[in-house]
């Protein structure tokens, strides 16, 4: 079964990155997955550790910006008795639990810098030390961490250390936003009414052509999350019924009046094919070239003219070895 499945996207942008995920996961290095709140980065780890060799071992989650910075070291790395205040037995940290298994760690930009030095220990030598313990133990754990910020301008200000950084970029892999992903946006509606339709025992809704027109024109500042709580209300609110426009929130409601009003409308321009049939390919670029050259190269008006993303502009650019 290829655990990967259950990442829902046909972008070139989500088929390059989940190229590199495929790869990754036969190994046993540390993963370091970027993006913003909401792309799925922890649904990525999970298709990760499953394809791993560690599958059937603990896969432990964290995320280090909800523990208590008076907490962090115990949680993580165990305390011996008495090390502090209410330390009344020994404690088991995390990465023991983990030993032999994998270790997701979200939003490890949260992390102390106190704590940052303990992990780096760890992920140069397989160490850690217990709060109270004078004497190291030994844990085989895969890390994989995440972040929803940029940790090189962390480093900047003193917030990361740039030896863990380098340390954990070993293996980055960049989730894009899903306002660069736009051709995804379809198949993700589909997949969230069919599984909140099932859910709660409702009948799916359906999205006009419209409707889907105006969520590939939002910006989506919450990602597939966002997307994801949007099917979830519109499931419940307008089962069985065909939704428009009209009935999506109001902060799309910038995104529904175009210039075009024919393509809102779902009319667009017809094409008879030649009895002679034409060079699918040859066409293709044809136009890419004519809609550069109006836009002087401008690729994210060339895109918006050839009804495309931009990062599929740039697939078909390399695909065809038009000058850039």
């Amino acid at each position: 079964m290829d655990h990967f499945n259950s990442i829902i996207g046909k972008s070139p942008a989500l088929d390059s990155l989940l190229r590199s995920a495929r790869m990754v996961a036969c190994t046993d290095v540390t993963v370091f997955i970027k993006g913003e709140t909401g792309t799925g980065k922890e649904i990525l780890a999970s298709a990760i550790q499953k394809e791993s060799a560690r599958s059937n071992k603990p896969f432990i989650k964290l995320n280090c910006a909800a523990l208590p910075e008076s907490l962090v070291e115990s949680e993580l790395f165990g305390h011996k008795k008495g090390a502090f205040t209410g330390a009344n037995v020994n404690k088991q940290g995390i990465f023991q639990a983990a030993d032999g298994g994998t270790l997701f760690l979200d939003e490890i930009n949260s992390l102390p810098l106190s704590i940052q030095a303990k992990l780096l220990r760890f992920l140069e030598l397989g160490e850690c030390l217990a709060v109270g313990e004078t004497k190291p133990y030994r844990v085989d754990v895969r890390v994989i961490a995440a972040s929803n910020q940029d940790l090189v301008k962390q480093i900047d200000v003193g917030q990361f250390r740039q030896d863990l950084y380098f340390r954990l970029n070993v293996v980055p892999l960049e989730l894009p936003p899903l306002s660069k992903r736009t051709e995804d946006i379809e198949p993700l509606v589909t997949h969230f009414v069919r599984h909140f339709a099932q859910a709660h025992s409702l009948e799916a809704p359906q999205f006009s052509k419209q409707s889907i027109r105006v969520l590939t024109r939002y910006r989506w500042p919450g990602n597939i999350r966002e997307l994801r709580n949007l099917c979830e209300r519109l499931s419940i609110l307008l089962a069985g019924k065909v939704i428009e426009p009209d009935n999506l929130p109001h902060e799309f409601a910038e995104y529904i009046d175009e210039k075009t009003p024919a393509a809102d409308a779902g009319i667009v321009p017809s094409f008879k094919l030649p009895d002679f049939g034409i060079q699918l390919d040859s066409l293709e670029a044809d136009l890419i070239n004519q809609a550069l050259t109006r836009t002087n190269g401008n690729r994210s008006k060339s895109a918006r003219l050839l009804g495309i993303t931009r990062d599929t502009l740039l697939y078909r650019i390399q695909k065809h070895g038009l000058a850039a």
